[in-house]
Parts: structure tokens; C-alpha cells; sequence
């Protein structure tokens, strides 16, 4: 009995050591980003400066060489510097890089995007090393500013990033990989009236042209056709001009929306106007002009309550 105890015993120590010995190292990591810039919709990426540093105990770690930025496309390392005091690896460098990101589109140009950045070790997993935010002071320059957002939050955090391959390891019964990382969200919205207007201005100038059409009077009915045809092309051609900007999307977005309406409404003063013809060929002319000024009123009435009602949405989401 006694030698099942101590059987036991030593079972349960041997247990108990080898978990502290496979306790991952952490790395203290904090960041204080300086700009954001060339923010690039039509080839989803931006660019960022920012200073990063690590306070860890295990050289062998080598942050300089083993830094890994997955969502980048390219790295800078303008400026580096170690302090190896009391034994703890200090080390601080300044980075600029150039993200690759998805955006939100849907709601453009009243966005709200998340900007997220990450790091990992590119040789140690998350079972030797895992790291630990330093959440003390800000995260961002507050004079910096960028040209057309506002800036909502920022949080940095810590996660597991998995890997669905043992990247050619074949002692891994499974290929799975787990590696820590340091993660940062950064969420901004547009400031976008005016960039609202910019863009929209010429489809809605269009439209009023094709509205003008139920005050032309019924002899020149072909003047009318011809400015709703126009206004219905200039619509389109308002729409390829903003889509050029914008990355490609199979959602159907608020600009997909607005430009939608209005072109059904075009084509509804074009068949209201064919209808008016129907009058004038029967010598109905107080009927054509009744009918005009009733359709005038309930076109524009509800083109008006649309297009609040989705900017309205999209401006609260």
C-alpha cells in the first residue's frame, strides 16, 4: 500500500513539474500609434506609424528577426533599441507598415471601419510564449488626425491565433498550430456629409431635370422624353464614376441603393409621360395636366421619404 502511495505521490510531483516546466514566458507589449494615412478603398490598405515595444526575460525570443506582422504588406523598421537591464530584455522599436484590410462598405459613405493590427512570434508558439498588453496611458497620439474621420476607440488585446497546419512538422499528431498574438483594434467613422454631396450631387441634379419634365407642357412632349432619357444616363454614368472608387462588393450597398431609386423614378416620369401622351392623342388636356401635377406630387413626395429614411439608417448604424 505503501508503495502505491508513494507511486502516487511521485506521479502527481512529476505531473506538477512538468506543467511549470511547460509554462509559456509572457511578453509585456504595449504600442502608441503616431499616423494614419493613405487610407486606399479600391485596393483595401493603409498605412501606419507607430512605436512598439516588449519586455520579456527569454533572449532567445530575438523580436528584432522573429517579428511577424500577418496582416502586412510591408514592414519598415525605421528605428530599434534593446536595454538588457536586471535581466529582462527591453525592446523598443518604431514600425511603419502597410496593412492589407477589409472594409465595410455597405453604409458608404457613412462607414465605420476597424483598422486592426497584429503581431506574432514567428519561431516561438503559444506554448512557450505568450504575450500580455500594457494597457497603461493612451494607445494613440491624440494630435494626430485623420483627414476626413473621427476616431471612436482603440483597444489592444491578447488572443490564440490558430493554424490549421503542423507547417511541415511531421512529430505533430495533428496539424494544428497555435501561436499567441498581440492584437489592436482601432475603429474610426467618416466625417461624410460633404463627401456625400460631392458625389451624390449630380445624380440628384439629374433626377430634378427628369422631374421638370411633368412642368413642360404637353406640346413638347418630345423635349420631355428627351431629358428623362438623358438624366437616366447621367444617373448611371454618376454611379460607374463612384463604383471606380470603391472596392468590389456583392453586397448591395447604400450607393447601390440610392442610385437604384433613382433610376425607378426616372423610368416612372418616363412611363407617367407616355401616359400623358395617351391623353393628348384623345384630346384629353385638362386630364394630362391634372395627371401631371398629381404624379409630380407623389413621385417627388415619396423619392424624398426614401432616400431619408436609407441615408437616415445608414447614418445610425
Amino acid at each position: 500500500m505503501k508503495i502505491k502511495i508513494l507511486a502516487v505521490i511521485t506521479i502527481l510531483f512529476s505531473l506538477t513539474a512538468n506543467a511549470q516546466k511547460t509554462k509559456p514566458d509572457t511578453v509585456k507589449t504595449g504600442i502608441y500609434i503616431t499616423s494614419i494615412h493613405n487610407i486606399n478603398f479600391k485596393d483595401k490598405e493603409y498605412t501606419i506609424n507607430l512605436w512598439l515595444w516588449m519586455k520579456y526575460k527569454n533572449k532567445d525570443f530575438d523580436f528584432e528577426h522573429n517579428l511577424e506582422v500577418p496582416l502586412a504588406k510591408t514592414v519598415d523598421k525605421a528605428f530599434s533599441t534593446v536595454d538588457t537591464t536586471n535581466g529582462q530584455i527591453y525592446l523598443m522599436m518604431k514600425l511603419q507598415c502597410v496593412m492589407k484590410d477589409t472594409w465595410a462598405i455597405d453604409n458608404f459613405p457613412f462607414d465605420k471601419q476597424t483598422l486592426r493590427f497584429s503581431i506574432e512570434n514567428s519561431q516561438f508558439d503559444s506554448d512557450a510564449l505568450v504575450f500580455v498588453p500594457d494597457t497603461l496611458g493612451k494607445h494613440f497620439d491624440p494630435r494626430f488626425t485623420l483627414r476626413g474621420w473621427t476616431i471612436d476607440s482603440i483597444k489592444v488585446s491578447n488572443d490564440i491565433k490558430v493554424y490549421e497546419t503542423g507547417f511541415g512538422d511531421e512529430s505533430l499528431t495533428k496539424p494544428h498550430t497555435e501561436y499567441s498574438s498581440f492584437k489592436t483594434k482601432l475603429v474610426i467613422h467618416r466625417d461624410a456629409m460633404g463627401l456625400f454631396w460631392k458625389m451624390f450631387l449630380g445624380m440628384y441634379v439629374a433626377f430634378l431635370i427628369a422631374y421638370m419634365c411633368f412642368y413642360i407642357h404637353a406640346d413638347s412632349i418630345d423635349s420631355r422624353f428627351g431629358l428623362s432619357v438623358g438624366s437616366l444616363f447621367a444617373v448611371i454614368g454618376n454611379k460607374y464614376i463612384i463604383d471606380a472608387s470603391l472596392p468590389d462588393s456583392t453586397t448591395f450597398t447604400l450607393v447601390d441603393t440610392l442610385h437604384g431609386i433613382t433610376l425607378l423614378f426616372i423610368l416612372a416620369v418616363i412611363i407617367c409621360t407616355a401616359y400623358t401622351l395617351k391623353f393628348i392623342k384623345e384630346d384629353k388636356l385638362k386630364q394630362s395636366r391634372r395627371f401631371d401635377f398629381l404624379a409630380a406630387q407623389v413621385l417627388l413626395f415619396t423619392y424624398i421619404i426614401l432616400n431619408v429614411y436609407f441615408i437616415y439608417t445608414a447614418t445610425r448604424v
